[in-house]
């Protein structure tokens, strides 16, 4: 038997017991729900980083909606707060890396 631990896919058990093997689940609470999001966005992101491939992205986004939702905000609801703070600060299309900044006065 193997331990896993971790917050998976709804229809992760289905498939799982689909396969002919067995599993054990239980719900979390919304606070062990959260946590347990969080945990999985530090992994979803790892495996971008160590891949780079573009379904990893989508895992990623896909983590980051559940947690707007546990915050009571919808994936529009997110687009939107993401699309307002690009229209005041910019998106990263034109891919400035700041150096520095100093006081007018240096």
């Amino acid at each position: 038997m193997k331990t896993y631990d971790k917050l998976v896919r709804d229809n992760i058990p289905q498939i799982i017991t689909q396969s002919g093997k067995c599993c054990q689940t239980r719900t979390l609470s919304r606070e062990e729900f959260v946590a347990a999001l969080r945990a999985k966005l530090s992994e979803e992101v790892g495996e971008y980083f160590a891949s780079g491939a573009t379904e990893e992205l989508a895992d990623v986004m896909e983590v980051v909606y559940a947690l707007a939702q546990t915050a009571g905000v919808s994936q529009a609801g997110l687009e939107n707060i993401r699309l307002s703070k690009a229209q005041i600060r910019g998106g990263f299309s034109n891919r400035i890396f700041l150096q520095t900044v100093s006081d007018d006065e240096e």
